[in-house]
């Protein structure tokens, strides 16, 4: 049985040394509640919002070895908690950023994987540069994946996951009230289709005229709603996993063993 902690935050926009001591401070609370994960949202260590950050956005840019990194790597080994959290993350050239997720493991000195974003949405493509990795995080646990927000709703993504044979998928979001209804359907959706564990963390509060609605949940591989924050302020809820209802469901929901992948590459590749 796997316990984690949902981390349904607000931020404040571009105070990375104020939401890291508030990440900090969860962090101990869940450590404190027993759990084995923590998952915070898209973003979680500066506030969302690109336009409102502009170039700012590479001065709260990091690499390995810089402050988010560091914090979060001595509570990963202090606390014996794996913590997943948005950042953004400096890339190769000069001014270049991702929208990344990171992930911390109580056995590393450093993030052991940053799944950069890929698929960017709207205003995000003018400046973020977009991700081309699905990778697949072995842990203690098991084995993770993580995608970050608009991902979430191309099933490719999710499947590619899928087939890497990850056991817990985790979602970190900026997902605004506008949508809700659609984070709701893709939430179960990949859950069931894939028959996987789906983790979904989402920010709570305003930023300029952009509400973030919060209802982060846990999905079971059947499409069933494990548990639900609220949509009405932040949150730090918990849910329990256990792995051994893997294979169960993908017996009796044999979705995945039934897929065609050669039909589907035929035609994907169709002109």
């Amino acid at each position: 049985m796997i316990k984690i902690a949902l981390a349904q935050i607000d931020t404040e926009l571009g105070n990375k040394r104020k939401n890291l001591r508030y990440i900090a401070s969860l962090c101990k609370e869940a450590a404190d509640n027993k759990a084995d994960v923590i998952c915070f949202p898209e973003l979680a260590t500066t506030g969302y919002t690109p336009d409102l950050l502009g170039t700012r956005l590479w001065q709260l840019s990091e690499s390995r070895g810089e402050e988010t990194d560091r914090l979060l790597s001595e509570l990963a080994g202090k606390l014996g908690l794996i913590i997943i959290a948005g950042f953004i993350e400096r890339g190769e050239r000069t001014g270049q950023v991702y929208n990344s997720a990171g992930v911390w493991t109580p056995e590393g000195e450093s993030w052991l994987h940053a799944q950069r974003k890929i698929h960017l949405w709207a205003d995000e493509k003018k400046w973020f540069s977009e991700g081309n990795r699905c990778e697949v995080i072995t842990t203690s646990l098991g084995k993770l994946g993580v995608m970050v927000c608009y991902d979430l709703g191309f099933p490719e993504v999710a499947r590619i996951f899928a087939l890497r044979q990850v056991d817990i998928l985790f979602v970190i979001a900026a997902w605004s009230e506008a949508e809700a209804y659609i984070w709701d359907i893709n939430c179960a959706a990949r859950a069931l289709e894939n028959g996987v564990f789906l983790v979904a963390v989402n920010r709570w509060g305003e930023e300029g005229e952009l509400h973030l609605f919060g209802g982060s949940q846990i999905m079971a591989p059947d499409g069933q709603r494990v548990v639900r924050a609220t949509d009405k302020g932040e949150a730090l809820i918990y849910g329990n996993i256990d792995l051994t209802q893997l294979a169960t469901v993908r017996m009796i929901l044999p979705y995945r063993k039934d897929l065609k992948i050669p039909f589907y590459q035929h035609h994907y590749n169709e002109d």
